[in-house]
């Protein structure tokens, strides 16, 4: 049994029927948002073709993204067709391009980052919750800071499942975040560190939440990515001059000189590693961090916020808050250094004539 809807993306084919729910709506609605998604960002079908998708699977949005980049592509699991761009009216497994990932083949995810075997999986009342897990974790970069990485996700999780069922907007988590951002802005100026960390904490456990969210239920939006990603742009180095001069609340005030360095660090160095991200992202076309296995793994650690964080928190555990900002500025410069020397060398590298790969498109291709 098949429908055939109509979207912005072109006609779109649902074959099967499946009434078990995933992140709170039909598997119907979840595909047809993947579509209606696609299209806002530019998608198109090509001529006499039509997007298949089987309602008795939930799979990676990825799959959707690079069926859509080359018209015939049909991915299965076996013999079952999963999403594909196939020849309208057409017999989906007489397309010319057919990927099986039953067989276990990783796939590179350039928008998160990260190099891994495609979700898929049959959707039932018994799966549904691991599917939703694994779609969630599916959403994770896979390269980014340590906190990030290891210790909000299952907090996160919970959250966003709890998000999903109020039927809560990403907006909605964020405008929550932000509020919170500029409580904790507010408290760090006071002195007030340990009340600041919770709300800064809980800010950014919600500032995955509000991603999490958009990419499980398909509601992203672009003024939603626009608040997410601006505010995670703007307010650090207000965090850090805030909490420079919250320190005469404990009597830690920094010397002038000292605190003219160390503002100019933080607030220099944050800028100019953003710049050499933007440039490298501008010349090589991809995020500077997964060039090499050394980057991904330094971003885990890189003068960011969340590894900032760290810092202040184990300086304020031994009642030295002064030192904490003094520590996080040294740390800004080295990673600047860093940045700046790997920027360097893949500029000589491409005026060699070598190519500029990630590691992870040459792991693909060795897959």
């Amino acid at each position: 049994m098949s429908q055939l809807l109509s979207t912005s993306l072109g006609p779109v084919r649902l074959i099967g029927e499946n009434a078990t729910p995933i992140w709170g709506m039909p598997n119907a609605e979840r595909n047809r948002r993947m579509a209606e998604s696609a299209a806002k960002n530019g998608r198109r079908l090509a001529n006499g073709h039509e997007l298949l998708f089987n309602l008795t699977y939930a799979f990676d949005p990825l799959l959707l993204t690079l069926a859509l980049e080359a018209p015939g592509t049909l991915f299965t699991w076996g013999d079952a067709p999963i999403v594909g761009q196939v020849a309208q009216g057409a017999d989906p497994l007489r397309a010319p391009h057919i990927i099986d990932l039953s067989d276990g083949r990783r796939l590179y995810n350039r928008q998160l980052r990260k190099l891994e075997q495609p979700m898929v999986r049959e959707l039932t009342p018994a799966s549904r919750r691991e599917i939703e897990r694994r779609s969630y974790f599916g959403a994770y970069k896979g390269v980014t800071d340590l906190l990030t990485k290891y210790l909000w996700p299952e907090l996160a999780l919970v959250l966003t499942r709890i998000a999903a069922q109020l039927r809560m907007t990403p907006n909605m988590v964020s405008v929550i975040g932000v509020s919170l951002c500029l409580l904790a802005t507010f408290l760090f100026a006071k002195g007030l560190y340990w009340t600041g960390f919770l709300s800064g904490f809980i800010f950014m456990v919600l500032d995955t939440v509000d991603g999490k969210l958009a990419r499980c239920t398909i509601t992203s939006s672009k003024w939603g990515n626009v608040i997410d990603h601006g505010v995670d742009l703007v307010h650090p180095p207000f965090w850090w001059y805030f909490w420079g001069t919250g320190l005469a609340y404990w009597g830690l005030q920094l010397p002038g000189t000292t605190f003219a360095f160390v503002m100019t660090a933080v607030v220099a160095g944050y800028v100019l590693q953003r710049l050499i991200e933007g440039m490298f992202l501008k010349d090589f076309k991809m995020d500077i961090h997964v060039w090499r296995r050394f980057d991904s793994q330094f971003r885990l650690i890189t003068a960011r916020r969340n590894p900032n964080m760290v810092i202040l928190f184990v300086a304020l555990l031994f009642g030295r808050p002064d030192i904490g900002l003094v520590a996080l500025a040294w740390w800004t410069v080295i990673s600047l250094i860093v940045h700046a020397v790997r920027l360097a060398q893949a500029y000589a590298l491409a005026r060699s004539g070598r190519p500029i790969i990630s590691w992870m498109d040459e792991a693909e291709g060795q897959a």
